[in-house]
């Protein structure tokens, strides 16, 4: 074999080893340093912008005021639009059609470049032309097509979904919505409307000062029908739980954490292990578990078949006192399912605090009344009063006194 027949087998090698190398090369990145211009600093221009950025191109806003726009993404410029149309060659245009004279006077700058039209009418037929058609007319030397008018800002804040995943992408949320935040949410509330007329009444009574007069209708009717409230409970809890163990296996679950995984490989990057919340989730879980143990615990002594062989000691033991256990154990766990996200802005849509914050008053009301009337104080007198001392029998009848300790 001669020298030269070696150099070209080489060369063969070398091209055929290249061919099967980076896994990189089927996905090609986009163009990192690329400028597009946004005309709007509304809700869509803001999403759209966010989305730009994340993609990797550089995003200039057009503004009237540009000193006084706020709440723009992280690493976008903004400028007048005459200095923000020289900027770019691609022009997005996120305002309505009724403010569209702007345009007019930045015809020439526009000449040549792309107008993207992103606005959508109030009402159908609403003006004899379309948007775009009348977006041409104003600004006859740029190419003007129509696009993303479709999308929603909410839907670009949250992510687009695959077109042919579209169908499990929207029975996944509903699912999550109704099983992992609905469910919980109810089931934690309703436990704390089983002991909350309880913590009243005794209120009531330390407040009376006797258990020898009826308490109002409505709590009255409201601690009749506290076992209902526990099993209705329960069955919320015994949703979330089932849903929990099945979420696993969702086929949805298990694309994003390969998708998830395959990414990290292609970028060649890793994670590293976070303890804190290693110790976050274990903890989350055992609570969980612990919690929903008692509650089934609950809801079968509550069997007339079970609670008839119990002692009332025994009964008032159960129901009693781990049931306050339990809704201590479920608050404790929804605690832990927040951590430190009520200190993140992000999540504060609408200036609003998510659901599984707002649940969590109700309990740690309960939980903090409970807690005063368990001082060795309060309950000594309440002990007292529901073993029929009155106040106020002390000073009709002398005889009738009892010493305070014995």
């Amino acid at each position: 074999m001669t020298g030269q027949e070696r150099s070209e087998e080489k060369s063969e090698e070398r091209i055929e080893c290249v061919s099967l190398s980076p896994m990189r090369e089927a996905v090609p990145a986009p163009p990192e340093y690329e400028r597009v211009c946004v005309f709007g600093t509304g809700d869509m221009g803001r999403s759209l912008g966010l989305r730009l950025l994340q993609a990797g191109y550089g995003v200039m806003f057009g503004s009237r005021r540009p000193h006084s726009s706020s709440l723009l993404p992280h690493g976008a410029q903004v400028l007048g639009h005459a200095a923000a149309a020289q900027s770019a060659r691609l022009i997005f245009i996120a305002v309505q059609r009724e403010h569209y004279d702007f345009l007019v006077p930045l015809a020439n700058q526009l000449k040549g470049k792309v107008l993207v039209d992103l606005s959508n009418n109030l009402r159908k037929n609403q003006y004899p032309e379309a948007n775009a058609e009348y977006l041409q007319s104003l600004v006859p030397g740029a190419e003007v097509v129509k696009g993303f008018n479709t999308l929603s800002a909410w839907a670009l804040q949250n992510g687009p979904s695959d077109a042919n995943s579209q169908g499990e992408d929207i029975s996944f949320r509903i699912m999550v919505s109704l099983a992992n935040k609905v469910c919980p949410i109810v089931s934690l509330i309703m436990l704390s409307l089983c002991y909350l007329p309880g913590v009243l009444a005794s209120f009531l009574q330390l407040y009376r000062g006797t258990k020898y007069r009826r308490f109002p209708d409505w709590l009255d009717s409201w601690m009749l029908c506290r076992k209902q409230l526990g099993l209705l409970s329960l069955g919320f809890a015994f949703l979330h739980v089932l849903y929990t163990l099945i979420l696993p296996i969702r086929y949805y679950l298990m694309f994003w954490v390969t998708e998830n995984t395959v990414s990290l490989i292609r970028e060649n990057r890793t994670t590293e292990f976070d303890t804190t919340t290693a110790w976050r989730g274990d903890s989350y879980l055992s609570l969980g578990i612990l919690g929903f143990g008692l509650y089934v615990l609950l809801g079968i002594t509550s069997l007339p078949s079970v609670s008839n062989a119990l002692s009332w000691k025994e009964f008032s033991f159960v129901q009693s006192k781990l049931g306050h256990l339990t809704l201590l154990l479920c608050t404790a766990h929804t605690y832990l399912y927040g951590w430190n996200r009520f200190l993140s802005s992000s999540i504060y849509k609408w200036y609003t605090p998510p659901g599984y914050m707002l649940c969590l008053v109700l309990p740690s009301v309960v939980l903090l009344l409970k807690l005063l009337l368990i001082t060795p104080c309060v309950d000594r007198t309440i002990t007292r009063i529901r073993q029929g001392w009155e106040r106020g029998a002390d000073q009709r009848n002398p005889k009738d006194s009892k010493p305070l300790i014995p």
